[in-house]
């Protein structure tokens, strides 16, 4: 509040009757003053509450609630689940269940068509050897040190990975979800075992080389 103020209300004892003079026309100075005082205390506390209630609204989570996800689900099935034949389930038994591998392993079907196995009479004493040694040449052909699901496969592209023998794998993805590895089509993806993931495949992943050996034992013995 100005000096001037308290002067004109409070004038010194010696002053003159002019001065009470003048403390007599600033009295409605005096009457004034206290509500002027009171409405700015009020308008400070208002300002307050305004700042306090805005600093203590949540904060909206723009990734979680305002924008919705878009990114794929990944669906696992546990292999389990699935009816695998036992040429399959000897090859994923050679991979550990605590290390990340994906294999494209051909089904029960296409090991009949292309292979000539048949569990009957391909797991018979005198034939286990080969047949092991087949499925070990398949294992290194067909199984991937890493992890490749579906979902990751992006549709329309192709990528590529080198097997465990070293042999090129090119994988797509069609508009079923299906995956496509060197032209041979799968027939169920994403089945899980530990963290290895398997994918069925209708037909035998393998180089020219492998299958023309193949052929030609097939040819021997007819």
């Amino acid at each position: 509040m100005p000096l001037n103020f308290f002067l004109i209300c409070f004038p010194s004892p010696g002053a003159s009757d002019e001065s009470w003079l003048s403390m007599r026309m600033a009295r409605g100075c005096f009457v004034k003053s206290p509500v002027a005082f009171v409405c700015g205390v009020v308008s400070v506390c208002c300002l307050l509450v305004v700042v306090i209630t805005v600093l203590k609204l949540p904060e909206a989570s723009v990734t979680n609630r305002m924008i919705p996800s878009f990114r794929p689900r990944e669906t696992r099935t546990i292999l389990g689940d699935a009816k695998i034949g036992i040429f399959e389930e000897i090859i994923i038994k050679m991979l550990p269940e605590d290390l990340a591998f994906t294999v494209f392993i051909p089904s029960e079907r296409a090991f009949e068509r292309d292979l000539r196995f048949n569990a009957s009479d391909s797991l018979k004493a005198d034939k286990f050897n080969n047949t092991y040694a087949i499925l070990t040449h398949i294992f290194g052909f067909s199984v991937v040190p890493r992890t490749i699901s579906s979902v990751s496969v992006p549709f329309g592209e192709e990528i590529s990975y080198d097997s465990l023998s070293g042999f090129s794998l090119y994988i797509s993805k069609d508009s079923d979800g299906m995956l496509i590895v060197n032209g041979v089509r799968s027939e169920h993806v994403d089945l899980w075992k530990g963290k290895i993931v398997v994918h069925i495949m209708d037909g035998v992943i393998m180089d020219a080389e492998f299958e023309e050996s193949v052929q030609t034992e097939d040819n021997e013995e007819d």
